[in-house]
C-alpha cells in the first residue's frame, strides 16, 4: 500500500475518537464515552489531523470547536462508522437478532405502537427493542438510533421515510360537557371552552378556517402532551381536537364523544424514518415489515 493510500485510511481508533468528540462537543465527554483518558482522545485526534494535514478542531483553553472542514468530515465519518457497526452486528449476530433503538413520539407509542408490539416480539425473540422519546426531528449522525417514528412530511434528510398512516382529527368532549353545552353543529364550537396542545398551537384556528367558520380563537388551557389534553376533555374542561387513533378506547367506552361532522384529515402523516446507512440492518428490516403491515391493517379497519 502506497503512502497516499495509507493517508486516506485512518485507523478506526482515530476516527472513533474524532467522531465521539465531534458529536459530544468535548474531548472529556468523548473520553468518558469511549472509556479512555482525555489525553488519549487528544492524541488520537492530533494524530488524525497530522495524517490528514488539516485542522479538525479549533482549540481554546475553555472549549474545542469543529472547523468547517472538521464539521463536514464529522458527518461523513459518522455515517461510515455506522455502516461498519451495522456490518459488524450483522456478522456477529444471527440474521434475525440484535439490538434495535427507535425514537418514538410518546403518545403514538403508548396509544398505538405499544399495544400492538407483542406480536413483533413473539415473532422476533432475538431482537432487543429500546424506545427513546423524541418530540422533534434530530440528526441521526449525532444520535445512536436506528430509526424514528415521525409525524410531519416525508422530508427527513439522508433518510428513507416509509409511510405508515394518515391522521384524522376529530373534536371530542365528555358526556357531561355535552349535557352542559348541547353541541349540535360546527358553529357551536365557537361558543365553548377549547383545549390546546402547545406543539400544535394553531390547530383550532386551522380547523375553524377549514370549516368556513369565522372565529378568533382565544387561548384556553394549554397542555404539552396529548395524554393531558384527552384527560382534560374527559373531565369536562373543554373540547379537544384529538387524532382519532389516540382516543379509540375512550370513544368506544363512551368516556368521550366524537363529533364526526367536524372530523378532518391532517396535512401531515406518520412515517417510519430509516437513515440510509441503516437500511440493511436485519432487525430493522424485520421491524419495518411488521409495522407497515400493522399500519395497513389499522388503516383498512
Amino acid at each position: 500500500m502506497s503512502m497516499n493510500q495509507r493517508r486516506l485510511l485512518p485507523s478506526t481508533s482515530m476516527l472513533s475518537a474524532f467522531e465521539s468528540a465531534a458529536r459530544l462537543g468535548s474531548f472529556s465527554r468523548a473520553a468518558i464515552e469511549l472509556n479512555l483518558t482525555q489525553g488519549a482522545i487528544s492524541r488520537q485526534i492530533r494524530a488524525l489531523e497530522e495524517q490528514l494535514g488539516v485542522s479538525l478542531f479549533d482549540r481554546t483553553p475553555q472549549h474545542v470547536m469543529l472547523t468547517e472542514v472538521g464539521d463536514q468530515y464529522a458527518i461523513e465519518v459518522s455515517a461510515a462508522l455506522n455502516v461498519i457497526r451495522t456490518a459488524t452486528l450483522n456478522a456477529i449476530t444471527n440474521t434475525s437478532g440484535g439490538e434495535l433503538k427507535i425514537a418514538i413520539l410518546p403518545t403514538f407509542g403508548s396509544r398505538w405502537l405499544i399495544p400492538r408490539l407483542s406480536s413483533f416480539l413473539e415473532n422476533n425473540p432475538d431482537i432487543d427493542v429500546s424506545f427513546i422519546n423524541r418530540f422533534v426531528s434530530f440528526d441521526f449522525n449525532h444520535e445512536q438510533l436506528d430509526a424514528a417514528i415521525h409525524y410531519g412530511q416525508a422530508d427527513w434528510p439522508n433518510a428513507d421515510c416509509i409511510f405508515l398512516m394518515n391522521e384524522t382529527v376529530v373534536p371530542v368532549f365528555s358526556p357531561t360537557f355535552q349535557q352542559k353545552y348541547n353541541i349540535s353543529c360546527l358553529e357551536d364550537f365557537s361558543k365553548v371552552p377549547l383545549l390546546h396542545l402547545s406543539t400544535r398551537h394553531d390547530q383550532w384556528g386551522k380547523w375553524f378556517q377549514l370549516n368556513g367558520i369565522e372565529h378568533e380563537v382565544s387561548h384556553g388551557i394549554i397542555f404539552e402532551q396529548f395524554s393531558f389534553v384527552s384527560q382534560a376533555a374527559i373531565t369536562g374542561l373543554g373540547v379537544a381536537l384529538m387524532p382519532r387513533l389516540f382516543v379509540e378506547n375512550e370513544l368506544k367506552s363512551g368516556a368521550l364523544i366524537g363529533f364526526d361532522q367536524g372530523a378532518s384529515r391532517s396535512s401531515s402523516a406518520y412515517y417510519l424514518v430509516i437513515p440510509k446507512n441503516r437500511s440493511s440492518y436485519a432487525p430493522l428490516i424485520a421491524f419495518r415489515k411488521w409495522i407497515v403491515e400493522k399500519a395497513e391493517s389499522h388503516y383498512i379497519s
